[in-house]
């Protein structure tokens, strides 16, 4: 889905010589594959979206999955696009590197402050590696990689899978399948109470084409931004809205047994704000679009 969005934004803003391998061209988990595929293609500039993703229940049901593929995925890139002399590496992260207690809305700063949301931290603890693999390379070594933390994000090509998806994909086909059967309830997750921020999609490609384009930090500043859109909603207005948006008129039923991961996660992006970037899409909008993609893609989505 981010590595999708990158493309799109990026072909808008004329990078047109675009290298891509699907995950049957090329094992991101072989380091012998990913130093063969940098010595045929020799990419200048290296966005790298790749990683194991998955809700809640994804992460408590696999941890060493989580932790082990995406370490490697990271270092088996990172390291190799060093070695090869890319000119530039963009890093993407997740939200989730902050403690689960930091103060909010989250600033950078947060980083390594406090204890990690035990339903997430083995994924959150790969990600933190990932930026400091970057960090440790530039001072060290001049490499010029940069990361960005997207907060939650939603949009077209995303994993709508039963079990392993995230919270607004997997709300989006639970809600327009009871739609669909005129089904009398929908069973959802938790209390409903945690608050989260959603990023659609095509912001992050316009954020990561601007970073490339206007951000070169110092070398004491910080190398990771926040992107999001400095705005939350409750799971229960999300559930309410997706909702609305698939033609849902039955009962919403919230089942507390289950968990509700970190109790509030807004990211401050004033940072990114100053450097003359601001998401665009406003949710009702894209949820609109999303929905409907998800619905014309069919059995293809699932």
């Amino acid at each position: 889905m981010a590595g999708s969005a990158i493309c799109r934004a990026l072909q808008r803003a004329g990078y047109s010589q675009q290298l891509t391998a699907t995950r049957q061209e090329l094992d991101l988990l072989n380091p012998a594959a990913v130093q063969r595929w940098f010595a045929e293609q020799r990419p200048t500039v290296v966005v790298l979206a790749a990683a194991k993703v998955g809700g809640i229940q994804a992460n408590n049901s696999y941890p060493a999955d989580f932790l082990l593929e995406n370490l490697k995925i990271q270092t088996h890139v990172i390291e190799t696009a060093w070695r090869f002399g890319v000119r530039r590496l963009l890093f993407l992260g997740s939200s989730c590197i902050y403690p689960k207690f930091a103060e909010q809305p989250i600033r950078e700063e947060a980083l390594l402050t406090g204890a990690l949301e035990p339903t997430n931290e083995w994924y959150a603890i790969a990600k933190i590696t990932g930026i400091k693999l970057c960090a440790a390379l530039r001072k060290q070594h001049g490499f010029d990689a940069i990361s960005l933390m997207p907060t939650n994000l939603y949009g077209p090509g995303d994993n709508y899978h039963p079990t392993n998806s995230h919270v607004l994909p997997a709300l989006i086909r639970r809600f327009h399948e009871a739609a669909q059967a005129n089904a009398p309830s929908v069973t959802c997750w938790g209390s409903g109470t945690p608050l989260r921020e959603f990023l659609h999609v095509d912001d992050l490609g316009e954020a990561c084409v601007y970073a490339f384009e206007h951000w070169q930090p110092g070398p004491e500043e910080l190398q990771f931004l926040n992107v999001g859109t400095g705005v939350d909603l409750t799971i229960r207005e999300l559930a309410e809205a997706v909702a609305a948006a698939t033609g849902f008129r039955g009962e919403i039923h919230w089942d507390a047994s289950k968990p509700d991961g970190t109790p509030k996660k807004q990211l401050d992006v004033s940072r990114l704000a100053a450097l003359g970037w601001r998401a665009r899409i406003r949710l009702a909008e894209g949820l609109a679009s999303t929905v409907a993609d998800f619905a014309a893609r069919g059995s293809e989505r699932l």
